[in-house]
């Protein structure tokens, strides 16, 4: 998530996301896309809901011809494919300055809305916490929506504490009753501590959902591990989670004074390296389950929003 760096599409581009589960299954059968819809390839995505995420160091520059977004207007992320958006809502102590004109924006745009934090070691764990909270409760108080949810999310630092991780959670769950789901980059320091807590530790671990960032099938290679080639191998490195739940397939480094576009596409997963029509690159991820399920999902681990 470094911001540097449907078992079927939503043919029927006109349905919102918020729709009850029934109706899910309804739109897995509606027509093909209407013109100037750019659905990301179905072999690649294997039909798996899209979703984007951003911060403050979005969009990114324009680097080809198509469409563009803002912090305003999502409009070409929701026309793509995505589906739901999850904005950072600070990092080590400093809140975001476009979360919530990100998350307006993807409410408008008919996508469910998401938030995370990015936990450092040189400030509490608690206190950040804390700082994400109150920015969840005061965006979820912001205006009327649409959607039924705002996601919950710590992105753990690759050095961070067991103890640091602990508590982010633990305090995240007191004071608002969610389970935030978990954002782990591909980390030998988070692979070893995590491979080597206790039983009793990985359990209440394994309560929040694995969000994995995988960009490559040959990165994270290393004295220790060798590279883990597909979400399956980074699941056996970490030794917790039993599957995964979001898979960052997409990130974007900064190199040479230009975005540089990370993304996976080797063996049954051959993601492009933009995301439909756009014109720049963007952060992406895949939801492993269907568009019903993603629902369900959003409510269990998110603030409700009415």
């Amino acid at each position: 998530m470094r911001g540097r760096l449907a078992r079927s599409f939503f043919a029927g581009m006109n349905l919102r996301l918020y729709l009850p589960a029934s109706a899910f299954v309804l739109s897995q059968c509606a027509a093909p896309a209407p013109d100037g819809v750019i659905s990301p390839s179905p072999a690649a995505t294997r039909g798996l809901p899209q979703i984007i995420n951003v911060s403050a160091y979005d969009p990114k520059e324009r680097q080809r011809a198509g469409r563009g977004y803002s912090e305003h207007d999502v409009s070409a992320l929701r026309a793509n494919g995505a589906v739901a958006l999850i904005a950072r809502a600070g990092k080590g102590g400093n809140l975001d300055t476009k979360c919530a004109q990100f998350l307006a924006a993807a409410d408008r745009s008919g996508m469910l809305p998401g938030v995370y934090y990015r936990l450092q070691t040189h400030v509490d764990a608690v206190a950040q916490a804390d700082q994400f909270i109150n920015r969840a409760q005061s965006l979820a108080r912001s205006r009327g929506w649409n959607a039924p949810a705002l996601l919950l999310c710590g992105d753990f630092d690759a050095q961070s504490r067991l103890s640091d991780i602990l508590r982010f959670m633990d305090r995240v769950e007191a004071r608002t009753g969610v389970v935030p789901v978990a954002y782990l980059e591909n980390s030998t320091h988070l692979k070893d501590m995590l491979s080597a807590a206790d039983a009793a530790t990985k359990a209440k671990l394994r309560r929040m959902p694995y969000w994995l960032a995988l960009y490559a099938h040959d990165s994270g290679a290393g004295p220790r591990y060798p590279a883990p080639g597909s979400p399956a191998g980074l699941l056996k490195q970490y030794r917790l989670w039993n599957d995964w739940t979001l898979w960052q397939y997409g990130g974007v480094d900064w190199a040479r004074g230009r975005s540089q576009p990370r993304v996976y596409h080797h063996g049954a997963w051959r993601f492009p390296l933009y995301f439909g029509d756009l014109d720049r690159p963007v952060e992406r991820n895949v939801f492993n389950g269907s568009h019903a399920e993603l629902q369900a999902f959003w409510r269990r681990h998110g603030l409700p929003l009415r």
